[in-house]
């Protein structure tokens, strides 16, 4: 029997149907995290418990990454084991000591828009070169702000980094980055 973990504003609406596809709800040590709900609950459940396999079920309108199938039959299918394993790309900003990780974006930029900020941009611990003074960087996977993220690249399904520079020429960066996260469904 799997162990689930319940996530989601409207988690208990559910509950009932989890249990009765076999599954054992908990609050830790789960093989899964139900996320009930669309991409923003998928988000918070993965901010919540990194690490653990999700599993997205619908309910909201807005929900690129749940399933065509029902939420009966996305839960038959984990509980038969014929699913397989999305994997999604995280990006990681360090700024200030405080380190923010995002599945859709990250934005970090200065309070002071008259001030600029210094930082280097690393990926997968490479260094891209000198330090840059500029407003700001926004990072984002493919999965993230769909409507910006594809304004800046063209739809690419690789991470994308944007800035507004002083020391650099201004213009968007598209990488090719491993894989950090894996996710469910």
């Amino acid at each position: 029997m799997s162990k689930v973990i319940l996530f989601g504003k409207n988690k208990e609406k559910i509950k009932d149907l989890v249990l009765s596809k076999g599954f054992e709800i908990v609050e830790s040590n789960a093989n899964f995290v139900v996320s009930f709900g669309g991409d923003g609950t998928l988000m918070n459940s993965e901010d919540a418990y990194p690490g653990i396999p999700k599993i997205v079920l619908r309910e909201s309108e807005i929900c690129k990454k749940c399933s065509n199938l029902s939420n009966e039959q996305v839960l038959d299918s984990v509980k038969n084991k014929k699913y397989k394993i999305e994997e999604l790309i995280k990006v990681e900003a360090t700024a200030k000591g405080k380190t923010l990780i995002g599945l859709n974006d990250v934005i970090v930029h200065n309070h002071d828009a008259r001030r600029g900020i210094r930082y280097k941009v690393l990926v997968n611990d490479n260094d891209l070169g000198k330090e840059i003074i500029g407003d700001g960087i926004v990072m984002a996977t493919p999965f993230g702000s769909t409507a910006y993220y594809r304004s800046i690249t063209d739809g690419s399904s690789k991470l994308v980094s944007a800035s507004h520079s002083t020391t650099a020429p201004s213009r968007q960066i598209i990488w090719c980055s491993k894989i950090i996260q894996s996710l469910g469904f």
